[in-house]
């Protein structure tokens, strides 16, 4: 046999290897090598695993006959073969990511996905085998289409925010819908419903602005030198409502009836650490109470309630949902 057949035997057998705790036996490693052209007797295999333990991280259990090899369990390569368990989460994951990573982004990883569906069909008379076609995972609301990113635009800032370096761009300004030209210093990525944004200081700024990616035209490296900012964390950023659009800093105390629906909801998910909910009054409505960033996207979804919250606390909300709901009556 070549030294090129040994090669490719060789990569075919550890394709097929999964991680610690899975393994698989020598003469199951026989048999898919029989299905893939090679023909071997199950003590050749047994020395072909030897000889690439002494080059790769490979576990041996020899507590039983036959023996069953596996990589480690950390062991950080594309080589070892998907488990069940693993291609089912990556299912799960990819139904979970579709509307909200840009396309440009689940392109890179989509052979992941592909592979991890090609697994579980091909388990015939397992249960396992039907489980991408029952398992779906939607958003809480409506789900809109991502916007398009071109690819060169995504690789350029996200190559910019790993390597610390500024970017000259130009940006479609949404509000007054024309071209601006801006050296960004990335500090972030965050993607929000639909939509990503790049988290930058501007020219010689300090403030932290928000970007969507898709209204960026072009990006270039700049030769302007990059202004890091060590102490800025993107979780501390949204966790103070950057992007909950803030009118005030501080949070508010939410008082409001609600009825029997939006309690059994809130009684499962509460909206804080330390809402309280009454028990119902003769009407079967429930008291709210709640501290809740003040914010509109936490105002608009109370109002997505409708008729079946009344806001009490704290008066600037009620009089602007009371505002509204005249400003929609006054329309029909």
């Amino acid at each position: 046999m070549s030294q090129r057949d040994t090669l490719f035997r060789h990569l075919a057998i550890l394709q097929m290897l999964p991680r610690s705790p899975h393994s698989l036996s020598t003469t199951t490693i026989e048999m898919r090598l029989v299905e893939q052209g090679y023909t071997m007797t199950s003590r050749s295999i047994q020395r072909d695993l030897e000889k690439l333990a002494d080059h790769f991280p490979l576990e041996c259990n020899k507590g039983g006959k036959p023996f069953k090899w596996c990589f480690v369990a950390n062991y950080n390569s594309d080589l070892p073969a998907l488990d069940t368990v693993t291609a089912l989460t990556l299912v799960l994951a990819e139904e979970a990511v579709r509307g909200l990573l840009p396309k440009v982004a689940m392109d890179k990883i989509s052979y992941k996905f592909q592979s991890a569906r090609k697994h579980l069909d091909g388990l015939q008379g397992n249960d396992f085998s039907q489980w991408s076609r029952k398992v779906r995972a939607i958003p809480n609301g409506k789900s809109l289409i991502p916007a398009e990113i071109k690819a060169t635009i995504w690789e350029g800032l996200t190559d910019a925010l790993l390597n610390h370096y500024a970017v000259d761009v130009d940006y479609l300004s949404r509000l007054k819908g024309e071209l601006k030209r801006y050296t960004l210093h990335p500090l972030g990525l965050v993607t929000r419903d639909s939509s990503s944004y790049l988290l930058a200081t501007v020219n010689d700024h300090d403030d932290v602005r928000q970007f969507a990616l898709h209204r960026f035209r072009s990006v270039t490296e700049s030769v302007s030198l990059y202004r890091a900012q060590p102490d800025f964390d993107v979780q501390r950023y949204i966790d103070q409502g950057a992007f909950g659009f803030p009118m005030e800093d501080e949070p508010i105390r939410l008082v409001a009836r609600i009825d029997s629906t939006v309690a059994w909801l809130l009684s499962e998910t509460p909206l804080s650490k330390d809402q309280s909910l009454s028990e119902p009054d003769t009407q079967g409505w429930v008291q709210l109470e709640a501290t809740v960033p003040n914010d509109q996207q936490t105002r608009w979804w109370v109002m997505g309630f409708g008729a079946n919250i009344d806001v009490i606390e704290p008066l600037a909300w009620r009089e602007h949902i009371l505002e509204q709901a005249r400003s929609i009556v006054g329309r029909a």
